[in-house]
């Protein structure tokens, strides 16, 4: 089976530690957002979409990656980490596949360290995340809803 992770992962990095993980496990390709656009994606049985969350939702740039060059009928799969999690950050995401008849293998997400904005002035939340326990969550999350 042949995986492709295609990430952006901004200010501190907490989401590609993620997809880093389950790289360093697993015979996987990785590629940041910005150089995807050149990539055969239906060369591919498996694509995760991994983002760090902003507004709400994955990164703009990768919804709008997904928007126009997620191939139809594949199997997907999201990694996210955020600040907080309200459950509902792959809502926008999630939508863009169903319409691309994708079939959905499920999300992992997990807290990240988050100063963008208000945070900052906070000297940021969810300070020391991921944890190596929630990395090797994303890494246990691949295994039992990818690979089963």
């Amino acid at each position: 089976m042949k995986t492709i992770i295609i990430y952006e992962s901004e200010h501190h990095k907490n989401t590609k530690k993620l997809v880093d993980a389950i790289k360093r496990k697993y015979d996987i390709e990785t590629v940041k957002v910005a150089e995807a656009c050149s990539i055969d994606l239906g060369n591919y049985d498996v694509i995760g979409l991994a983002s760090g969350i902003a507004f709400g939702k994955f990164y703009q740039n990768l919804e709008q990656f997904a928007q126009k060059h997620l191939p139809h009928s594949k199997k997907v799969f999201f990694l996210y980490t955020c600040g907080r999690d309200s459950g509902k950050y792959t809502a926008s995401i999630s939508k863009t596949a169903s319409s691309r008849q994708c079939e959905i293998l499920g999300s992992y997400g997990c807290p990240g360290f988050d100063t963008y904005g208000p945070f900052k002035l906070v000297g940021g939340i969810s300070k020391g995340h991921p944890t190596q326990d929630e990395i090797d969550g994303a890494v246990r999350f691949y295994e039992t809803h990818i690979l089963h």
